[in-house]
């Protein structure tokens, strides 16, 4: 099982008032029902802009538990309001395709970094006392320099995306070091789970290998297949994000997550389709567009968060692909139209 702070810390959260930015997308609304069930009070904020995963459907267990308000992190005045009185930030929203990010440069610089400040200020303005979990990513490094990357490792993003998601993590440890705002970053590393987006590959491939998988077509592999990945299950980064949240040693940190055991996409094709139990992938040839900001193989050091916070993946990429899978061929239709069923 994974860590639970049911175990640990029973009444930590119990009574205290979160808001999740991005809470109706893949991370924000599995931590939304974990919240829930900690017995926080949750108030959830997004766009619901098509293109970056939020679903209504995503919070179904927990949809009369939880305030939901509509709203864009770019609307200062609506996020000064939500942001007065909470105690925690889960601050998850933004946009995270890189393609995107390369076609609507000045989108993601107003959702990825000038937003970012905006609600930083808010925060200065109207609740110190507010402590934030940041969303980054660890498409900062860019192409990776040694592997396992670590904290350490120089920053040297090859996209829009990553310069901006770079700038908003800067934000935040600058209002922690100058104004004493309580902020941690994690650097994610590629997050799968149920309730990811499955329509496209604007948050994670693997949202849209299962998708053809249960649709019948062949997984598409982008060039050899040899580049190596690290994959983390929801759950897991869920339980980062409450350690990270509940720690005062984790303020003003960054902490890269990851695992264990990388793999190369071929290597995740193949197990991926044993958990199904049929499907194929090819090989196809790199697009232009993304073969140009590829970073080539990554896994990251997360020893650090292992050591201060006692974090670790729990769920195998085996077992979490199994849990995914399963969840698509249940609810699939919820998310795209023309799901077969397993």
């Amino acid at each position: 099982m994974p860590f639970g702070l049911q175990q640990s810390d029973p009444n930590r959260l119990r009574g205290t008032r979160v808001l999740i930015t991005g809470g109706l997308g893949f991370i924000g609304s599995n931590l939304a029902i974990r919240l829930v069930r900690e017995e926080a009070e949750v108030t959830i904020v997004d766009s619901m802009i098509p293109e970056y995963g939020g679903h209504l459907w995503n919070i179904e267990p927990v949809r009369d538990r939880v305030r939901i308000n509509i709203a864009d992190v770019r609307d200062e005045h609506a996020m000064k309001y939500l942001l007065r009185n909470c105690d925690y930030l889960f601050n998850l929203a933004g946009q995270t395709s890189h393609l995107d990010s390369m076609e609507h440069p000045s989108q993601d610089l107003d959702i990825n970094a000038k937003a970012q400040l905006s609600i930083l200020e808010s925060c200065r303005q109207h609740n110190r006392h507010v402590k934030i979990v940041f969303a980054g990513t660890r498409q900062i490094y860019g192409k990776p320099h040694y592997l396992p990357v670590d904290e350490r490792h120089p920053v040297d993003p090859v996209d829009v995306n990553g310069i901006n998601k770079l700038a908003g993590e800067l934000y935040h440890q600058l209002y922690y070091r100058v104004h004493g705002i309580r902020a941690v970053v994690l650097r994610l590393t590629n997050t799968y789970g149920p309730r990811m987006r499955v329509v496209d590959a604007r948050q994670t491939f693997l949202g849209i290998w299962i998708r053809r998988l249960l649709e019948g077509a062949p997984i598409l592999v982008y060039g050899d297949g040899r580049q190596v990945r690290d994959f983390n299950y929801v759950e897991d980064v869920v339980d980062a994000m409450l350690l990270a949240a509940l720690s005062q040693e984790a303020d003003g940190e960054t902490f890269n997550l990851g695992d264990e055991h990388p793999l190369s996409l071929t290597e995740t094709a193949e197990l991926l389709i044993r958990c199904y139990g049929r499907g194929s992938y090819k090989l196809v040839p790199f697009p232009p567009e993304r073969k140009s900001i590829d970073i080539g193989d990554y896994y990251g050091d997360f020893r650090k968060i292992s050591g201060l916070l006692s974090w670790k993946p729990a769920v195998s990429l085996a077992d979490g692909l199994e849990r995914t899978v399963n969840y698509y061929a249940k609810y699939g239709e919820r998310y795209w139209p023309s799901v077969v069923a397993a």
